[in-house]
C-alpha cells in the first residue's frame, strides 16, 4: 500500500517518461519482494515471460519481477538505493593470499547481452585456478575481475536473442566462456585450443558474486541427481578431471598412478575405478590418502612415493614440477603422463633413459570443449560421481582460498552464495 501510494505521487501530473518507468520499477519490486516474503509468489503461475502482468492484490506486476525478486537473496538493495547493487568478491591486487589480494565490495547488478543469460548464483565451486588467478600466478586479463568458474544458479533474465533456457531454469558455468569458432583449431573440433578464447573468472566475472552473466551457448543444464553444492565441482573439477583422463589414455583395467589428490583428481578416480581401474595416489595430505582408500584406491603414498607396479597411465594435479620426472619413473613402456594443471613451476632436468625412453610421453591438458563437459555430465550421473565438499559461507571465500592453498582441504570446496 505505502508503495502504491508513491507511485501515484511519482506518476502525477508533470511527471516524465523516465520518472514514470523508475516508480513503475519500484513499485513492482516493492510488490514482488513483499509477494515472495509471504510465499504468495510461489503459488502464481508466472506465465511465458513476453511483457505479460500478473493481477495481484497490490496491483499489476511483470512476471519477471517476481522470479527476479524470488531468486534474490533477502537484503539485497535495489532501485531505491540508486539501481540494483550486487556483492562480489574481486581480485584487486595479486599476491600471496594470506595478504588478502581478494576483496569482498559491491558493484552494479550485470545486464546480459543479447545472446547471455543471467545467472543468481547459488553456489560456486572453488578451483586451484582461482588461486593461481588471486595469487598472479596467471597474469590478469583485466582488472577488478571476479574469480569463480564453477558456478551454479538460476537463469533470471534473458537476453533477446536467447532461446536454450528458461526463466527458472538451473544452469552451470565453466572455466571456459568464449571461442571465435574460425580459427584452424575451432574449425577441427578443437575449440579448447582456440585462438582467441575467453574464460570465466578471467576474462569476464565469474561467480564469487550474487549474479553473473554467459553465453547461453556456453552454459550447461545440470543433472537433477546432484544438488547445487555438488553440482559445482563438476563444473571445472570433474570437466577437466575428464579430459585429462583421456589425454593419460588409460587402458581399460588399466594402473592409473594420480600425483594430488584434491577436487579434480577424488572425481577421476571414481571414473577411473568405474573402468575396472587399479588406481595408485600420491600426496602428502594424509587426509586426502584416507579419502583415496575409502573411495577405493589400490594404494596411497606420499607424493614421491615409488609405486609397487609400473603404471600405465599417470595424472599430474599438484602444480609441483619437481614431480614431472617421478611420475615419468613410475610409468611403465610406453606409458603416458598427462599433466592436467594451468600453471606448473619449473620442470627440473630429466633423464631420458630413465624418464622418457622406451616411449614413454608426457601430455599437457589446455582447457576443456563443450563436448567434454556434456560427456563428464553424462557420466557423473551414470556412475554416479559422489563429490566430497565443505561448504562455505559468502563472507568466507578468501578462507576458502587459503586453505586450497595450505591443503586443509579433503575434496572440494564450495562457497554458498545464495543457496541454503
Amino acid at each position: 500500500a505505502v508503495a502504491h501510494r508513491q507511485l501515484e505521487r511519482d506518476t502525477g501530473s508533470g511527471a516524465g517518461d523516465v520518472e514514470k518507468l523508475r516508480a513503475q520499477a519500484l513499485f513492482e519490486e516493492a510488490v514482488g519482494r513483499a509477494l515472495v516474503d509471504q510465499q504468495v509468489a510461489d503459488a502464481m503461475t508466472i506465465g511465458d515471460q513476453q511483457g505479460r502482468v500478473i493481477g495481484t492484490p497490490f496491483g499489476l506486476v511483470r512476471p519477471q519481477i517476481l522470479l527476479e525478486c524470488r531468486a534474490r537473496p533477502a537484503g539485497r538493495r535495489g532501485l531505491g538505493d540508486g539501481g540494483r547493487i550486487m556483492k562480489a568478491w574481486s581480485v584487486e591486487r595479486p599476491g600471496p593470499i594470506e595478504r588478502g589480494p581478494l576483496v569482498l565490495g559491491e558493484r552494479p547488478d550485470p545486464k546480459p547481452e543479447a545472446n547471455e543469460i543471467l545467472v543468481q548464483v547459488t553456489y560456486c565451486g572453488v578451483c586451484r585456478t582461482d588461486l593461481h588467478l588471486a595469487e598472479g600466478d596467471l597474469v590478469p586479463h583485466r582488472s577488478s575481475t571476479v574469480p569463480g568458474h564453477e558456478v551454479v544458479g538460476v537463469v533470471v533474465a534473458r537476453g533477446a536473442a536467447t532461446n536454450r533456457f528458461e526463466v527458472g531454469r538451473r544452469v552451470g558455468i565453466a572455466w571456459l566462456r568464449h571461442t571465435c569458432g574460425a580459427c584452424r583449431f575451432c574449425r577441427r573440433g578443437d575449440e579448447n585450443l582456440c585462438l582467441t578464447p575467453r574464460f570465466t573468472g578471467w576474462d569476464a566475472d565469474g561467480g564469487f558474486a550474487e549474479l553473473t552473466t554467459v553465453d547461453e551457448a556456453f552454459a550447461y543444464a545440470l543433472p537433477d541427481g546432484f544438488d547445487d553444492a555438488s553440482a559445482g565441482p563438476l563444473l571445472c573439477s570433474g570437466i577437466i578431471g575428464y579430459r585429462a583422463l583421456q589425454r593419460a589414455e588409460l587402458p581399460e583395467g588399466g594402473r592409473l598412478g594420480i600425483y594430488g589428490f584434491g577436487a579434480s583428481a577424488h572425481l577421476v578416480a571414481q571414473m577411473a575405478l568405474a573402468r575396472d581401474a587399479e588406481v595408485h595416489v600420491f600426496t602428502r595430505a594424509p587426509e586426502a590418502r584416507r579419502l583415496a582408500l575409502e573411495l577405493g584406491a589400490t594404494a596411497a603414498g606420499d607424493s614421491d612415493a615409488e609405486p609397487d607396479v609400473p603404471l600405465d597411465s599417470a595424472i599430474l594435479f599438484a602444480p609441483v614440477g619437481h614431480l614431472v620426472p617421478v611420475a615419468m619413473r613410475a610409468l611403465d613402456r610406453g606409458g603416458t603422463l598427462a599433466i592436467a594443471g594451468i600453471h606448473l613451476s619449473d620442470i627440473p632436468a630429466m633423464n631420458y633413459d630413465a624418464e622418457l625412453f622406451q616411449e614413454r610421453q608426457m601430455r599437457s591438458v589446455t582447457a576443456n570443449t563443450r563436448a567434454d563437459g556434456e560427456a563428464l555430465l553424462a557420466l557423473a550421473e551414470s556412475v554416479p560421481l559422489r563429490p566430497t565438499v565443505t561448504t562455505y559461507g559468502f563472507e568466507r571465500v578468501d578462507e576458502a582460498l587459503r586453505d586450497v592453498a595450505a591443503d586443509r582441504l579433503t575434496g572440494a570446496a564450495v562457497v554458498s552464495v545464495g543457496g541454503s
